[in-house]
């Protein structure tokens, strides 16, 4: 198995700490089961693959950029090897989106996972930090969420899947790669996602 430890995953590698015990928790707060279906290498893809379908749903286009990747061991209740791993895949949104129109992406977000037949299983309802989470059907535990500067990330990260090397993502980013250490601050100006007009009564997109 591959262990991404370049600078840049260390956030990843972060989020894969709390899902690689116990070869991750499901929806229920507990160990998920092992997915003996598909290898690390293909459940990253899938990863990489929900992000790009979640993107697909937004309304003017975002901007964005990979974000750290990683991939860890998955251990037993004893913290032994189970010959299983989780990985993580992330996106840098670079679009600038104003704090008036964070809930609306956050709403366009949540309803692709719900159309998508996702369980979105908590929110956090921060006035500078809000975030939604969800799980898929298969064990896929999703993320969206704003940090500093009123960045927006999203992260998935796999459930414990059969070992295997996991190599960098392979799609390519709408905007050009940032040399500026991590994180990389949104930069992109957009007549709608960056407006700082309130938005009209139950509106959500343009």
């Amino acid at each position: 198995m591959s262990l991404t430890r370049t600078p840049s995953a260390l956030l990843a590698l972060a989020v894969l700490a709390a899902f690689a015990v116990g070869c991750g928790p499901d929806t229920d707060g507990g160990p998920a089961k092992r997915n003996s279906t598909m290898n690390m290498q293909q459940g990253a893809e899938r990863a990489d693959a929900i992000l790009q379908e979640t993107l697909a749903a937004v309304r003017p286009e975002l901007r964005w950029n990979h974000g750290p990747a990683g991939d860890a061991g998955c251990t037993d209740a004893a913290g032994g090897a189970t010959g299983t791993g989780a990985a993580d895949r992330s996106v840098t949104i670079l679009t600038i989106v104003s704090e008036q129109r964070r809930g609306a992406l956050l709403g366009i977000i949540e309803r692709a996972w719900k159309d998508r037949g996702y369980t979105i299983t908590d929110v956090r309802p921060s006035a500078s930090f809000p975030a939604i989470y969800a799980s898929t059907p298969d064990g896929y535990s999703l993320v969206a969420k704003v940090a500093g500067e009123g960045q927006f990330f999203m992260e998935a990260a796999t459930p414990c899947l059969e070992d295997h090397p996991v190599q960098e993502p392979t799609t390519k980013p709408n905007t050009p790669v940032r040399t500026t250490p991590y994180p990389q601050r949104p930069d992109v100006r957009d007549d709608f996602w960056s407006a700082t007009t309130p938005l009209p009564p139950a509106t959500a997109t343009p």
